[in-house]
């Protein structure tokens, strides 16, 4: 277990001190996949840096598989770190070494044996599907075949946590899901708590249990990853997420919808259900029960973690009080309904 406690982090600038965390507290459990997310300067890569003390905070706790690393002497924190393995952007191979080189070389600075190396070795480059390019250099490989690489060296110590700084960001979509799904099947595998820094909601979706919206060094949401999905609460989600409006729609389509917002001549609704919701008629009777004509903006359906989800973004129209019976009667099946008041 992972547990960060009134965790703050001060750094000295040019015109005063930054506070680049503020008081998180966060609990990951064994054996999950923690995703946190955010923009660019939230402090996600300091608070992972945190984890393992890369990053020493200047207020708070971090406690790790029962200790609190923060009050370790140096000796005691350097064999908790070795229990905490950590997969980089940029990988931060060696071009002189091997592939198989690169993977041994925490377990040689460990002082292991030759035979006892190689013994752990040569399945961790199975497990990450590169055992015929043991013998190939940096140079010779892909990106994606080097983050294996990278993942296989962090798993070298047999960790109990491993820690993930934006690891696929250098990396093509299709690369990204490879590399997603061998941490998944490393943490089924292994038993492995994987905690995932990342700025798309993509990586989210595809591979973590639960999720933490940083933003300006504060947790501003953290819950299921269906849950935020299906009603994100903060701002900072739903930018995130995507507006689903903004994203999706033609411009003139969007200047025709926000004009008729501005008459009063509609109510611009945002739909999400998951589960068994997703294939009924929910729309089709709501329209039947209240007389409503519903105009379809835009919608897709999707799967988060083996789990059906719909979205949906409709134009109603019809009497004010039928809508507000129309949005009742769908929260009462169930569905999320979000009325916006405004199109950007």
């Amino acid at each position: 277990m992972i547990e960060l406690r009134n965790v703050s982090q001060c750094f000295a600038g040019p015109r005063g001190w930054v506070e680049a965390l503020h008081n998180i507290n966060l609990t990951i459990p064994p054996g999950e996949v923690f995703g946190i997310i955010g923009r660019s300067g939230a402090g996600k890569s300091t608070l992972v840096r945190t984890i393992n003390l890369l990053t020493r905070p200047t207020e708070g706790e971090i406690v790790v598989n029962g200790r609190a690393l923060t009050s370790l002497p140096a000796a005691e924190l350097r064999a908790a770190r070795r229990e905490i393995g950590m997969i980089f952007q940029h990988f931060n191979l060696l071009s002189s070494r091997t592939v198989y080189e690169n993977v041994a070389l925490p377990l040689e600075l460990a002082g292991m044996k030759r035979a006892e190396i190689e013994e752990a070795v040569l399945p961790l480059l199975e497990l990450v599907g590169l055992t015929a390019q043991k013998d190939r250099y940096p140079a010779q490989i892909s990106g994606g075949q080097k983050q294996r690489v990278g993942i296989a060296r962090a798993l070298a110590s047999k960790p109990k946590v491993l820690l993930s700084d934006e690891a696929t960001s250098a990396l093509d979509p299709e690369t990204t899901r490879a590399i997603l799904d061998l941490l998944r099947k490393i943490n089924r595998e292994l038993g492995l708590t994987v905690v995932l820094i990342t700025h798309q909601m993509e990586v989210i979706k595809q591979v973590c249990d639960r999720v933490a919206v940083l933003d300006a060094g504060k947790v501003v949401e953290e819950g299921r990853v269906i849950d935020v999905f299906l009603q994100p609460h903060h701002e900072v989600t739903r930018a995130l997420l995507g507006d689903v409006i903004a994203q999706e729609l033609p411009p003139a389509l969007k200047v025709r919808v926000a004009e008729r917002l501005k008459t009063g001549n509609g109510h611009l609704l945002r739909l999400a259900f998951t589960g068994s919701g997703v294939d009924q008629p929910v729309l089709s009777e709501t329209i039947r029960r209240y007389e409503l004509d519903f105009n379809i903006l835009h919608g897709q359906i999707d799967e988060i973690q083996g789990q059906a989800f719909g979205s949906l973004a409709v134009l109603a129209s019809g009497e004010a009080v039928k809508v507000a019976q129309a949005i009742a009667w769908l929260r009462e099946q169930g569905v999320v309904v979000e009325e916006l008041s405004y199109v950007e």
